[in-house]
């Protein structure tokens, strides 16, 4: 499966009654009925680790696009009718502070990782806690409260998987709990986010910005409120979006699907 294609229903498993694994690109399998997968005998896997990497470095360059406002200082700088350059045109800076990191699984750690050399101060949120070793590697600090980070963090980093729990974990009530200073970036799945709250909290200055990989849908209607928003900015889902790691995706799948035709054990199966 690529891109979540060919969707994967009952009418296709049963007019495929030899199928014996689905592999499918990527982390998340939300788009995947699992029970209904499992009860014909169909196994599946997807690529978990090799996307991390990639994934985390677009999480700071959104980070750093948003608070230095790189979109708009390119929109003026090439712009036909710049004259000068205002001296009072500011961003914000990045290093020295606080990131609240929700979802602290392979993405989010090498965040965690990349935003110590910013002398960041690290928060994160988790189902589970990390070992002391690595909170310590990368000086995090651990909230049990999503509330907690909220409430101290100037960045919040979605990088949690979509279950029924993060289905719009973010919505009106805990974006008003973050500072009228902070910014939103999200790079792991759209509906994580309310996007009706996000549009009325980015309108009403109760964040300061949202820097976007996901959204729901994928791409928006293009009369979508944010896509007008100055303070967002959004990028068509390209966390894994390079050439090495869509490559080490394609030979993932391949290795999975081959041990799922020969018996064998399957790398990254999903359980």
């Amino acid at each position: 499966m690529w891109y979540h294609r060919p969707v994967v229903n009952e009418e296709l498993l049963q007019s495929l009654p030899n199928l014996k694994i689905v592999a499918s690109s990527g982390v998340g399998i939300d788009h995947l009925d699992l029970n209904l997968l499992s009860s014909y005998g169909v196994k599946v896997s997807n690529t978990p680790f090799v996307v991390s990497t990639d994934t985390a470095d677009l999480g700071m360059a959104l980070m750093l696009a948003s608070s230095r406002r790189l979109v708009e200082g390119y929109q003026m700088a090439v712009s036909p009718d710049t004259e000068y350059f205002p001296a009072d045109w500011l961003g914000a800076e990045v290093s020295g502070t606080t990131l609240g990191i929700v979802g602290m699984g392979t993405i989010g750690y090498k965040v965690a990782e990349r935003a110590k050399a910013f002398e960041m101060k690290i928060l994160y949120h988790n189902r589970n806690r990390r070992n002391q070793e690595e909170e310590s590697a990368v000086g995090a600090i651990y909230c049990k409260k999503i509330d907690d980070l909220l409430q101290q963090s100037d960045f919040v980093l979605l990088s949690v998987n979509l279950t029924p729990q993060t289905h719009k974990l973010i919505g009106k009530r805990e974006l008003e709990l973050m500072k009228p200073t902070a910014t939103l970036i999200n790079t792991s799945r759209g509906l994580v986010v309310d996007q009706d709250a996000l549009v009325e909290a980015l309108q009403n200055k109760v964040i300061k910005a949202a820097a976007l990989d996901v959204t729901y849908p994928e791409p928006l209607p293009r009369d979508h409120p944010l896509l007008k928003l100055k303070n967002v900015i959004i990028t068509p889902h390209i966390g894994s979006a390079t050439k090495k790691t869509r490559r080490l995706m394609m030979e993932n799948m391949m290795e999975s699907i081959q041990a799922g035709l020969t018996g064998l054990p399957i790398p990254n199966e999903v359980l």
